[in-house]
């Protein structure tokens, strides 16, 4: 007799790799990991929260009103302030009823997928990219990968439109992109306009771009962000604060909606949230996190030390002979593990205490991942064994990946 639905039996196809890393991870003994091990995995951070994170929390926590900690929608302060701060950063007429606050950017892509998409409907990911496709089949839709161009990684627009049927009704875009710290230059995101332009015309629907924005204002080296909104009038924009406020436990995002949609569907779909969020399970943030928001607007990680960190372990990965693409934006470093095979590579790693995140979690079986919100000191204890395995295994004789250089004339708007 059956005891899972379809939905959680597709969820857990979908995640077995990744649930099966995690189970080992959380067990130093099966993960080969000393007592001093260093974990360069996930964006968790590894120092005290920032200063301003807990200031801002501190300074809403003391109720004012007796509904202080009452059911809360999407609050107006914080809708406001998100409007105010996409204006200024996007040059958008966005406003503060395009806002819809939400848990995360795992909740404004839940809520954008069920906005737009019907049971049966397609969802074209990004390859390598997040884990995009158990949220879809979640939402009883069909993820269909769309490959990156193999060396750049930039988008691969023969890729999308060979990925879009009939079916299709969301395009996923992520910049810049985890894994590979790219960011899309405005032509390409263009080209991607007016190619779901022609699609949608052809196909008579329309198709969504969702736009996976959480690393937006972590880039590096003076790189310009365009987001997909300012290109194409139907695109969901999700964004969450964990990762600029290096706190993903504080479950605090948004979803907007581009201010260039047509009168009739933005107010539909503006309609539409508050019922949809409900349905859901309540999907808005806790109240203290929506007091916060103006105040955590001006809050972010330090990108100069970031970006510190980020060149002293490029150099030393591109002096033992690795392959490596550096990034433009997010906290991650992306590069062909050597011998080509991801797995070897991080299990070799983790023997010697340190463990990164294998490309076979994101269908890249020949490359893996860095993240660089470790401090440090705890890089610089990683980096003998990077070295040792390198050499051991055979440096950057891995699969393809190109080194890119930073374009930041080509990224501005």
């Amino acid at each position: 007799m059956k005891t899972l639905s379809r939905r959680a039996r597709l969820a857990a196809a979908e995640m077995s790799a990744l649930t099966a890393f995690f189970t080992a991870r959380a067990d130093p003994a099966r993960a080969g990991r000393a007592d001093d091990g260093v974990d360069l995995t996930f964006g968790d951070p590894h120092e005290l929260p920032l200063p301003g994170l807990v200031a801002a929390l501190e300074a809403h926590l003391q109720p004012r009103s007796v509904d202080w900690f009452a059911y809360k929608a999407s609050e107006e302060p914080a809708r406001a302030a998100v409007a105010a701060a996409l204006r200024d950063e996007l040059g958008l007429a966005f406003e503060p009823a395009d806002v819809a606050m939400t848990q995360g950017a795992f909740g404004a892509i839940a809520l954008g997928l069920r906005l737009v998409a019907d049971a049966g409907e397609e969802v074209v990911v990004p390859a390598p990219g997040w884990f995009y496709a158990p949220m879809v089949r979640v939402a009883d839709l069909v993820p269909v990968p769309a490959p990156l161009a193999p060396e750049t990684f930039d988008l691969d627009l023969a890729s999308i439109e060979r990925a879009l049927t009939p079916r299709t009704r969301v395009v996923v875009v992520n910049s810049p992109a985890n894994p590979t710290g790219r960011v899309y230059p405005r032509r390409q995101l263009d080209a991607l306009a007016e190619l779901l332009e022609d699609a949608s015309r052809r196909l008579g629907r329309r198709i969504w771009i969702l736009s996976d924005e959480p690393y937006r204002r972590i880039r590096f080296d003076g790189v310009g962000f365009v987001s997909p909104a300012a290109c194409y009038p139907w695109t969901l924009v999700d964004y969450s604060y964990g990762k600029v406020l290096l706190a993903p436990g504080q479950r605090l995002g948004y979803l907007a909606l581009s201010p260039l949609l047509p009168d009739a569907q933005r107010e539909a779909l503006r309609g539409a949230f508050f019922p949809t969020q409900m349905a859901v399970g309540w999907g808005f943030p806790d109240a203290l996190m929506q007091y916060a928001v103006p105040d955590l607007e001006h809050v972010s990680i330090d990108l100069a030390e970031l970006t510190r960190r980020r060149d002293r372990v490029l150099a030393a990965l591109d002096g033992w002979g690795y392959r490596m693409t550096p990034p433009e934006g997010t906290f991650y470093l992306w590069g062909a593990a050597p011998g080509g095979d991801a797995r070897g590579f991080a299990a070799a790693l983790a023997a010697r205490g340190v463990q990164v995140l294998p490309g076979t979690l994101f269908g890249s079986p020949g490359h893996f991942r860095v993240c660089l919100t470790a401090t440090m000191e705890m890089l610089e204890r990683a980096l003998p064994a990077f070295e040792e395995v390198g050499r051991t295994l055979g440096g950057g004789a891995g699969s393809p990946a190109a080194r890119t250089t930073s374009a930041g004339g080509e990224h501005g708007a």
